[in-house]
Formats: C-alpha cells, sequence, structure tokens
C-alpha cells in the first residue's frame, strides 16, 4: 500500500481501456439541459451511470430536487468515514452543451467516443464527464489501495444544469451548507490547463453578466431618400451608444465597470502563464492598454458585443429601420457585483445622451477568486509536482466563469480546481475532444492528490506542510 501504488493503478485503469469503455457509456447519454425533453435523460444519467459506481465504494447517494429548476435535480453523494473527520467536497456536472450532430466532421457523432490517433471525440470527453469521471476513478484507486480508509469524508455534487446558468444551485448550497453539502475544502475539475503538458490550479473564475441594448424609436422603416437626415437612425444610435462603452481598442469607457487596479500576487502568478498557442493570435493593441494579454485576459473586465442587428440584414432595403438591437456580455473580476451591472450602464448612457437606448441585464453569474496566499493553494501547487514531475501553473481565477461563487459564498469553502482539459479542446463546439495522454497524467495527479490528502494530518496544511 503506497502512494505510487495508488498513482500506478489509476494509469493501470487507463491503459487497461478501462476507463475509454466507461467515458463512451457516459458520452452515449444524451445529457442536453437546454432541452426540456431531456430531463428524464439528466436523471438516468445520475441514477443509472453514476449512482451505482458511487455505491460500491461506499457512498450514500440522494438525488435531490432543484429548488429552482424541477428538471435540472442534483445528485448528492456523501461518503461517511467517521463524524468529526474533515470534509471535501467535490465537483462536476452531468449535463452537456447541444450536440448539433450536423456540424461534426464527417466520421464523427457527439454522442459516440470515437478515437483517432491519440485523440478521443465526443460531446462531454472535456466538458465535463470526462473531468470528473477521472476523479471518480482516481478516487476509487486511492480508496482501493488504502484498503477503504481515506481518513476523511468525501461528498459529491453532481449538477444538471451548468450548460444553463446552474439554476438553483447557489440556492441549494445555501440551503445545504450545514446538511447534505457541510465540508471543510472543494476541489472541483472544469475548464482547461494553460497547456496540454502542463497541470494547472486556478482559485475562481469571472464572472459574466449578458445584457441587451435595445433601441426602439417608430414603427416599421421609412424612406431613405425623403426621411435621411430628419430621422433618427436606430442601428447608429446603438452603434455610437457601444462606442461610448467600449473603445475603438476593445478598453471599457464605464467607470463603474472597471477594476481598481490588479494586485500584486495575482500579476505574480500570471508573470508564469505562457501565452496561448492554441487559436488565433491575438490582435495587436487591442484591448487594456498598459496590460499583458494574460492580464487583459485573466485579472481584467471585458464588454463583447455577441450579436446585433438592424433593419434586415439578409435583405436590406433603401429604408430607415425603426429599431435596433445588441446582444452584449460583460466578463468580470472580483470587485463588481453582477447586481451591479445594469444601473451601471444605465447611468452612463444617461450622463452621455443615450436615454433612448434600453439596458437589460438578463443572465449573472458573480466573480470569484480564493486568495493566492491560502495554505490550500501552494499545498496541492505541490502535490500536483510531485506527481507528475512538472512544475504547475497557477491561475488566480479562469477567464471564463463557473459556478464558483455557490461554492466560495453559498458554502464558506477555500475552493481549489484542477481541470483535466486544454485550450483546444473544442469545447461547447463540435468536434470536443481530448488528448488521451492527458486524460492518463490526469488520472495519476488526481490518485496522488486523493493519496496526500489521506496522509495529511491537520487540515487545512500549515505553512510548509507538503505532500
Amino acid at each position: 500500500m503506497s502512494r505510487q501504488d495508488a498513482i500506478d493503478s489509476a494509469a493501470h485503469h487507463f491503459d487497461s481501456g478501462a476507463f475509454r469503455e466507461e467515458l463512451a457509456r457516459l458520452v452515449a447519454v444524451p445529457t442536453e439541459s437546454h432541452d426540456p425533453d431531456r430531463e428524464p435523460v439528466l436523471r438516468t444519467y445520475l441514477a443509472e451511470e453514476i449512482a451505482p459506481r458511487l455505491g460500491r465504494i461506499g457512498f450514500e447517494v440522494e438525488i435531490a430536487d432543484n429548488p429552482v429548476s424541477a428538471r435540472h435535480p442534483f445528485l448528492v453523494a456523501r461518503r461517511t468515514e467517521a463524524e468529526g473527520l474533515p470534509t471535501l467536497l467535490t465537483y462536476g456536472h452531468a449535463d452537456v452543451q447541444p450536440g448539433h450532430p450536423d456540424r461534426w466532421r464527417a466520421g464523427l457523432d457527439p454522442w459516440r467516443l470515437t478515437v483517432e490517433g491519440s485523440r478521443w471525440y465526443g460531446r462531454g470527453v472535456a466538458d465535463n464527464k470526462g473531468q470528473h469521471l477521472v476523479n471518480l476513478v482516481a478516487l476509487e484507486q486511492v480508496v482501493e489501495e488504502r484498503r477503504g480508509r481515506l481518513g476523511y469524508n468525501v461528498v459529491l455534487l453532481l449538477e444538471t444544469g451548468e450548460e444553463v446558468g446552474s439554476p438553483g444551485l447557489a440556492e441549494f448550497c445555501e440551503q445545504q451548507r450545514d446538511g447534505l453539502l457541510a465540508a471543510d475544502l472543494l476541489i472541483g475539475s472544469d475548464g482547461p490547463r494553460v497547456a496540454q503538458d502542463r497541470p494547472t490550479v486556478f482559485l475562481g473564475s469571472r464572472g459574466a453578466v449578458n445584457f441587451t441594448l435595445g433601441v426602439r424609436l417608430r414603427e416599421g422603416s421609412h424612406h431613405s431618400g425623403n426621411w435621411g437626415g430628419l430621422l433618427r437612425n436606430p442601428g447608429t444610435v446603438l452603434a455610437n451608444a457601444i462606442a461610448c462603452l467600449v473603445d475603438e481598442r476593445g478598453a471599457i469607457r464605464v467607470d463603474g465597470l472597471r477594476p481598481a487596479g490588479i494586485p500584486d500576487e495575482v500579476r505574480r502568478a500570471l508573470a508564469d502563464i505562457p501565452a496561448g498557442t492554441d487559436g488565433p493570435t491575438p490582435d495587436p493593441g487591442w484591448g487594456e492598454p498598459g496590460l499583458t494579454p494574460n492580464e487583459r485576459l485573466f485579472a481584467w473586465n471585458t464588454i463583447e458585443v455577441l450579436a446585433m442587428t438592424t433593419g434586415q440584414p439578409d435583405a436590406p432595403t433603401n429604408a430607415i429601420p425603426g429599431s435596433a438591437r445588441a446582444h452584449c456580455q460583460l466578463r468580470f473580476v472580483v470587485g463588481l457585483e453582477s447586481s451591479e451591472v445594469e444601473r451601471a450602464l444605465r447611468k452612463h448612457l444617461d450622463e452621455h445622451g443615450f436615454d433612448m437606448v434600453e439596458v437589460t441585464a438578463d443572465y449573472g453569474m458573480e466573480a470569484s477568486r480564493l486568495d493566492p496566499g491560502n495554505p490550500w493553494v501552494r499545498w496541492t501547487l505541490d502535490s500536483l509536482e510531485r506527481t507528475s514531475g512538472t512544475s504547475p501553473a497557477l491561475l488566480p481565477n479562469l477567464a471564463g466563469s463557473l459556478p464558483n461563487a455557490a461554492f466560495s459564498r453559498g458554502l464558506g469553502l477555500p475552493t481549489v480546481w484542477v481541470p483535466h482539459s486544454y485550450p483546444g479542446c473544442s469545447q461547447h463546439a463540435p468536434d470536443e475532444h481530448l488528448p488521451a495522454g492527458l486524460v492518463r497524467d490526469s488520472l495519476r495527479v488526481m490518485a496522488g492528490l486523493f493519496w496526500d490528502l489521506a496522509e495529511l494530518g491537520a487540515w487545512p496544511p500549515a505553512d510548509g506542510n507538503a505532500p
């Protein structure tokens, strides 16, 4: 019984083909949370694919009702070795983005795991079925190697609505803070590593608010020759309103939506992160001036125009339209609350003469970030480095958004995320995939991490108490 035995067992589970077969079963279940007709499928995934394997290693499983969205239930499983022991909460989500099978390239099917060379394709392999299966398998190997005794309790929370904004998760966490979800630490897995071959830890995420700008000036359209220069053009008004919010370089002009600055510890962590190599090349001169690309991406706020329309773009006529609309999104770091966004936009537009522009904020996810100096951060980095032989990357927060605030605020937990994907995995897009080598490496580092928790005397670890 040793740490290395547990790591080797996790790697053997991969090498034997067992992990691939298990993941293929999960991918085959079309858990699309956007589709109301998929509610029975979501419940089947929890009850028939996840619950039985948890029961085999001593978890008591409950499928709990969602207090906000009845069609997005939760699975909560508790493995209690003894009352009074520290408790780990781990998290994943069972739902996936829509499959869109017609958009995948020839030979690929979102609901079938397809192996091509070193890549595994299928909806959910990266987001998030592959990731929570890695953690389950790694935990199973550690439980077996330690003959059923971890020395800590474990709670697993799987939600089924993450891809539609995690409705009810914050409320459920607040309700169960001292009940089903009582814990001392969250270790979750979602999102990408900074690079395929470098283990990564992140401590939270940027928040997100989607908002709509609307200009409705009159009914119908009017001849552009007879009325041009006399009637306000809603497209022109809208374009200028957006330019009032964001300048020609993409920098935010709304004081209430700009961060106060970047903390020194965040700058230091980001200085160790390589510039992204997957996807398009960043445009020079775009974004907040005076910042590095990583600081713009992980430590600053941005407003993006997602879609906009006026008139009939596919069949334009020589007429001034009556209305225009733009769907926009604010991504933001700690220091701003989602509830403040609509008010800040309204105030800024009014002050600049755009009182005719309607503002509606219709979606919010809070920003969160564990203090990089928290003792769990150094401890986790040391564990990953011990297993992988590679210095892990530390991201203060993910550039995207995930529901970390439900755990950091709702449950009051330190939150540490160890992702098992990479930036080029095409999550949320056709041809979603993972490299097989990354999966194998993730199984190893998680087995080492769960083992090190069992060897840890006191929670949280004292300074210098490395695994």
